[in-house]
Parts: structure tokens; sequence; C-alpha cells
């Protein structure tokens, strides 16, 4: 039996990646869970504005799930009348940049698990963070790091990849190939 399908949706910020993820599950016709990873910070008011103006867009019969960290347990409770929104896949892994690398490792493979394993639809909002300056502190190269190592591997199993630019979105995986990686680009310079 096929699975429903992963959309993985990726851009920079204010792009419309949210926007579109919304409209996919709008356009699905199924009862929608919107999965919040964000952590509420009132002492933050620009943060909390902008939890709210997401807050206000959603339709009021979307379920409304704040998952912060255990985002793999939670995909496993999910079933196949509901499409999921996931927003963001960044805010996410920020909840657990403290985690060890091994650790992380550990949590980015039960993701992918999850999703492999899931019996709804699921469109996941990632934000692109590599294509600037590599940042001058620790923290933040780690961050863009495990960012990208993460959208590559969902993009790699999800049925389409949408990059959303200046408000268009465009299906990159329709348009562009896998780059080879590991013992493909090996093979590939042996042949």
């Amino acid at each position: 039996m096929a699975l429903p399908p992963l959309i993985l949706v990726t851009g920079p910020t204010r792009s419309g990646k949210s926007e579109w993820a919304e409209s996919l599950a709008l356009a699905s016709g199924q009862s929608v869970v919107y999965v919040a990873t964000a952590i509420s910070n009132p002492a933050d008011p620009e943060w909390q504005a902008r939890l709210v103006a997401h807050r206000q867009r959603r339709p009021p019969g979307w379920r409304t799930l704040e998952v912060p960290v255990e985002l793999a347990e939670a995909l496993g409770t999910g079933n196949a009348q509901d499409y999921w929104v996931v927003d963001s896949l960044g805010t996410w892994l920020a909840n657990g940049l403290d985690q060890s690398d091994p650790d992380w490792q550990q949590t980015q493979t039960q993701l992918l698990l999850a999703l492999q394993q899931r019996r709804q639809a699921v469109v996941m909002v990632a934000e692109e963070t590599g294509w600037g300056v590599v940042p001058a502190y620790p923290l933040g190269r780690t961050f863009r790091d495990r960012l990208g190592s993460l959208t590559r591997a969902v993009g790699a199993i999800a049925d389409a990849v949408y990059l959303v630019v200046a408000g268009y979105a465009v299906d990159i995986r329709k348009l562009g190939q896998p780059v080879p990686t590991g013992d493909s680009l090996r093979n590939l310079t042996r042949s």
C-alpha cells in the first residue's frame, strides 16, 4: 500500500512558504492538523506577533498541535483522514540545537523513520539558511549545517519538493535531478 503524500516546502524568509503549505492542505479537502513547532516567548513581542499572525491566518476548523520537540512521536499519532502541516523544521531543529552530534543524528533518524511510516499526508515547511555568509560562530554553523542536511534527507523521500521564492512555488523535484552522494558518487568516478 502506498503512503500518503509527503511534501517539502522550502525557501527563504517571507517568501510564502507557510502560505503555500497551507494552500496545499486546504486543496486536499481533508481535515487539517497544523503542527506548530515554535515555543512562545512572551518576553519577545516581535516573536509573539509572528506567532499571532500565523494563528490568525489558519482557518478556524484546523486543529493545532504544539510540538516543539517530540515531532517524530507526534507524527506517529496521525491518521489517514488528516493532512498535516508541519511549520517549521528550522524552528523544531533550533529547539534541540543543544543536542550532541550523535544525539542529533539519532533524532534526525527517528524523524525520517516516522515520515516513512506515517499514515497521514504531510507537508513540511523548512527554511533555507545556507545561501549566505558562513556564520562566524559555531552554533550558527551547527544550525545551518544540520538544517541543510535535514532538508536534503527529507527531500530525498518526499513526493514533491517546492522551492518558494518571492511568492512563487516551483516543484524542484519535477524539474531537477538528485545530486549523487556517497556510494553513487564513487560509482560515477569508477565508470
